[in-house]
């Protein structure tokens, strides 16, 4: 009888423990452009400026305002495609030590400028980030600034759908600053571009910046937007009406001009 009872309780099929998900108010994922278009400064100035944001008592106030009270972030730096390297891996934020903690690896972070611009590549490492890490977000957001356009990997309105159809937001800040590269390389309208081929979900947005002294302040706003769950209140005037728009700009631009200039 006994033998008869080890036997049946060695039939008994064993099933590993389910892995606890971590829940929080927002999944986010800050993907950073530090493609060679961006020199020295301007790297110094995103870095200082997403580490001021994240610490500022706007910011931690978001946070602790949210039904969980938590959120979860990653930090990672993007150029051409296959280019993603992550400097700060999916962190949880509920306060400031946290936020410190963040903002610390984020400014001693020394990086160079890798070439190309992949904002497809960028949304589809970002997209990976979320559905491989082991937590749950009420709402999941890709938030990706750049100073041009998409010009090398997937065409970038295939891989925001990509991302759409998994429930993810996308939101943006382009760059809109002016030097020699964004002569060469950018598109005067970066704004309407994020608008119309990058962001997209329900409260997307974008934050540009013309002026490398207002970044700091346009990364508080927009982690105060993302966190909150809130939609921006000013829809700029070119944007009321949707022409046709080129979503292939950045590559036809790549293609006119790479035997002319180095490489960015």
């Amino acid at each position: 009888m006994r033998a008869l009872l080890i036997l049946l309780i060695s039939l008994i099929p064993v099933t590993a423990p389910a892995q606890t998900l971590v829940e929080v108010d927002v999944e986010l994922v800050l993907a950073v452009d530090v493609s060679r278009s961006m020199n020295e400064e301007e790297l110094e100035i995103q870095r200082q400026g997403y580490a001021e944001a994240l610490t500022s008592p706007q910011v931690i106030a978001a946070i602790r305002n949210g039904l969980i009270g938590t959120i979860a972030v990653t930090y990672v730096e993007w150029a051409g495609s296959g280019m993603q390297n992550v400097i700060v891996p999916w962190t949880i934020i509920a306060g400031p030590e946290d936020a410190a903690r963040v903002a610390n690896t984020i400014s001693w972070q020394i990086t160079g400028g890798m070439r190309r611009t992949s904002i497809s590549g960028a949304l589809d490492a970002g997209r990976a980030l979320i559905e491989g890490n082991q937590i749950h977000g009420l709402r999941r957001v890709i938030d990706v600034s750049g100073d041009g356009p998409n010009n090398m990997g997937p065409e970038v309105t295939a891989a925001r759908d990509r991302a759409l159809a998994e429930g993810i937001i996308i939101n943006g800040i382009p760059l809109m600053t002016e030097d020699p590269f964004s002569t060469r390389w950018g598109i005067p309208d970066l704004d309407v571009y994020y608008t119309r081929c990058v962001i997209g979900g329900p409260g997307a947005f974008v934050i540009p910046v013309t002026d490398w002294r207002d970044f700091a302040e346009a990364v508080r706003r927009k982690l105060v937007l993302e966190i909150s769950g809130l939609e921006p209140r000013i829809i700029p005037a070119q944007l009321r009406q949707e022409p046709p728009y080129d979503c292939l700009v950045g590559e036809k631009l790549w293609e006119r001009n790479r035997q002319i200039w180095m490489e960015p």
